[in-house]
């Protein structure tokens, strides 16, 4: 062989190789932010899970999922989000308003899909409930919103009640907002209202056994009392699907901001009788779930 030739016929065995990984099809990677650990989330993750599934995408198929955890920790999102970008992901899934403002400011170019419980209008966060703009679009649980329907809930649980509280995380973006709600709500009710803060688990204390209501069923599955809002499950599931059409092409400004269809009320009977509560039959009726 003529040292022309062979030099020729190891350029093409060398193009191939290149070639052929050009042509594999790039697996797109989704961006996971949460305040939670997988402990606290495995329900939320098998749901985000459906949600993606729905769309046609499988982790670790044909999509991948980066996990960034806060671990309770709000002020840890900057970071987390700004690492998100440098990998960088196609499209952020965000599930608290500080994880969707750290990572809004963490980019201008990737699509970004919340599940919040506040206002994200209120926020800046979107333009508009049907005309998002920009690269936010997601699901508003209007959690927030239902400050005052909970505190009705304690008032017929506990008539005689004439002082309600109320805890608050201050490191939360929500909290001023969440503050006035219910002092507008106790108001209403003719309830003198303390507000409390907890930025940690060890800032709380349970010792003292006072009935409390909260936003997320998970909270009466682990022990709580009740718990009355929208199924944050459900929001994992519809921000997966937002974030799947993203993956498809379409772009977070032309899909409106959802809100929940359903509100789900839920009573933990055992912890019930340890308070020594009986509940009034009119709001036991009331319950989708009861925990015996």
């Amino acid at each position: 062989m003529k040292r022309r030739e062979f030099i020729a016929g190891l350029g093409s065995a060398v193009a191939l190789p290149v070639a052929a990984r050009a042509q594999r099809p790039t697996v797109p990677v989704i961006g996971f932010l949460d305040l939670g650990t997988p402990e606290t989330r495995r329900e939320q993750i098998a749901a985000f899970r459906r949600g993606l599934a729905e769309t046609g995408y499988v982790e670790g198929r044909n999509a991948t999922v980066e996990y960034r955890w806060a671990e309770g920790h709000n002020d840890r999102f900057p970071a987390l989000a700004r690492d998100l970008v440098r990998i960088p992901v196609a499209t952020i899934a965000s599930f608290s308003t500080a994880a969707v403002l750290a990572a809004k400011s963490a980019t201008a170019t990737i699509p970004i899909v919340f599940a919040i419980g506040a206002d994200p209008v209120k926020l800046g966060i979107v333009d508009s409930i049907n005309r998002p703009g920009g690269n936010v679009t997601g699901f508003s649980m209007l959690t927030n919103s239902l400050t005052s329907k909970r505190l009705e809930m304690l008032r017929q649980l506990m008539p005689q009640a004439a002082t309600a509280a109320l805890l608050v995380n201050p490191s939360n973006p929500n909290a001023a907002e969440d503050v006035r709600d219910a002092q507008a709500a106790a108001r209403a009710l003719s309830l003198r209202l303390l507000v409390l803060s907890a930025s940690t688990e060890r800032e709380i204390a349970a010792q003292h056994a006072i009935p409390s209501i909260y936003e997320n069923r998970e909270a009466p599955f682990a022990g709580g009392l009740m718990s009355y809002g929208p199924s944050n499950l459900d929001g994992y599931r519809q921000v997966a699907i937002y974030a799947g059409r993203i993956l498809k092409g379409e772009k977070p400004a032309d899909l409106p901001v959802q809100q929940p269809t359903k509100v789900e009320f839920i009573i933990n009977m055992k912890t019930a009788t340890a308070l020594g509560l009986t509940f009034p039959l009119p709001l036991l009726g009331r319950a989708d779930e009861v925990i015996e």
